[in-house]
C-alpha cells in the first residue's frame, strides 16, 4: 500500500513538472522570430559602453548602445553602404577582374575629384548620375553661393566660377594626405542606363548647347563604326554601342579628350580599388542615400540634397530594352565585356535579357 502512495505521488508529480515545461515553452517560443528580433535590439541597446577592446568588432555610429531603441530603418541602412563597400573589396581581390576593376590613380582621375576642405570632403564626379546636383551641394558648401537655389545654371559646370578645386591642382603630398583623411564618396547607377543617358544627353537632346558633340565626336564615331555607308542619319545608338564595345577604342578616346567623362566606366573614373571611399550610392535609391552621405559626411545640418522628381530613379528596364533593340548580341557582348567590372563591382545584376 505504501508502495501505490508513492507510486502515484510520482505520477503526480512527473504531470506537474510536464505542465510546468509546457507553459514554459510555450512563453519563450510563441513568437520566435519576435523573440529574436527583440534578443538583437537588447544586445545592441543595452549593453555598457565599456570602451574599445582588443578583437572587439566595432558598430557602425548608428549602432552603437545608445540606450534607446534604435528603428529598423536606422539598423538596416548602415549595413547596405558597408556591404556595398565589402562587395567593392571583394571584386577588386578577384585576379580574374583585375583588368576590369583595377586602373591608375592617373591625373585623369584626379581631375574627376572635387574638394571641399572646409569639410574635408572629396566628391568623384560620374557623369549621368545626377552629378549637377552634388556639385551645387559642394558649391554651397565651399562658400561660393549662399544657397543651391541661387547658383546660375550656367556657372555649375564652369570651373572657372564654381569655387570647385579638382585634386589635380593640389601637390602630391597635399593629394595623399586628402585622399587618407576626407569624406570620399561618388554616385552609380546601372551602367548601361547611364550609356543611354549620356547618349540622349549629348548626341540627341544636348541641352547644354554643347555642339561639338554632335558636329565632331558623332562623325568620327559613325565614320569607323556604322556599317552601312549609305546610311545618312545623325549618329544612333548601335553606332555608339559597337565604339565602347570595341577593344581598340582608345585611339578614338585620345582625340575626343576629356568629352569621354560621360560614357567611359566609373573605373577608370574613380579608380573604387586604389582609392578607399567611404560612401558609394546608388542613383536607384538616392533618396535614401543622399541624406544618408550628407550625415555621413556631417554637413546635413548646413545644407539638403536638392528634391528629386518622383520616379527619376527608377531602373527603366522597358527602356533597356527599346534602346537595345535591333542590336547584334555580338556587339552587345562586346559593351558587356567592357562594362563589366562596374556590373560585378557595384552589385548591378548582369543584364542576360539583353546578352541572350
Amino acid at each position: 500500500m505504501h508502495h501505490q502512495w508513492l507510486l502515484l505521488a510520482a505520477c503526480f508529480w512527473v504531470i506537474f513538472m510536464f505542465m510546468v515545461a509546457s507553459k514554459f515553452i510555450t512563453l519563450t517560443f510563441k513568437d520566435p522570430d519576435a523573440y529574436s528580433v527583440k534578443q538583437e535590439f537588447l544586445l545592441l541597446t543595452a549593453m555598457p559602453d565599456t570602451g574599445k577592446l582588443q578583437g572587439e568588432k566595432q558598430f557602425p555610429e548608428e549602432l552603437k548602445p545608445t540606450g534607446k531603441m534604435l528603428s529598423d530603418r536606422q539598423l538596416v541602412q548602415p549595413l547596405v553602404y558597408m556591404e556595398r563597400l565589402e562587395l567593392i573589396r571583394n571584386v577588386c581581390r578577384d585576379e580574374a577582374l583585375k583588368n576590369l576593376s583595377h586602373t591608375a590613380v592617373s591625373k585623369f582621375v584626379l581631375d574627376r575629384i572635387f574638394v571641399c576642405d572646409k569639410h574635408k570632403i572629396l566628391f568623384c564626379q560620374t557623369p549621368k548620375v545626377g552629378n549637377t546636383q552634388w556639385k551645387k551641394v559642394l558649391i554651397v558648401l565651399n562658400g561660393a553661393f549662399p544657397s543651391i537655389e541661387e547658383i546660375p545654371e550656367n556657372v555649375v559646370h564652369d570651373h572657372e566660377k564654381n569655387g570647385l578645386p579638382r585634386l589635380s591642382s593640389f601637390s602630391n603630398a597635399e593629394i595623399q594626405k586628402r585622399l587618407k583623411t576626407y569624406f570620399k564618396f561618388f554616385i552609380v547607377r546601372d551602367p548601361f542606363e547611364r550609356l543611354i543617358s549620356a547618349f540622349k544627353d549629348k548626341f540627341v537632346h544636348n541641352p547644354r548647347f554643347e555642339p561639338w558633340y554632335r558636329h565632331e565626336i558623332a562623325p568620327g564615331i559613325i565614320r569607323k563604326y556604322r556599317r552601312n555607308r549609305t546610311e545618312t542619319r545623325g549618329i544612333q545608338f548601335e553606332d555608339f554601342v559597337r565604339y565602347l564595345g570595341d577593344p581598340n577604342h582608345r585611339w578614338l578616346d585620345l582625340q575626343f579628350g576629356d568629352h569621354i567623362i560621360h560614357w567611359v566606366t566609373y573605373v577608370e573614373l574613380c579608380a573604387p580599388c586604389e582609392i578607399t571611399y567611404s560612401v558609394i550610392g546608388h542613383h536607384e535609391t538616392l533618396e535614401d542615400d543622399a541624406p544618408y552621405i550628407l550625415r555621413e559626411a556631417g554637413i546635413d545640418h548646413l545644407v539638403s540634397y536638392p528634391t528629386i522628381p518622383p520616379g527619376i530613379t527608377v531602373y527603366n528596364r522597358t527602356k533597356v530594352e527599346r534602346y537595345f533593340l535591333g542590336i547584334s548580341k555580338r556587339d552587345i557582348r562586346r559593351l558587356y565585356a567592357r562594362f563589366q567590372g562596374d556590373f560585378k563591382l557595384f552589385g548591378y545584376q548582369k543584364p542576360d535579357f539583353l546578352l541572350n
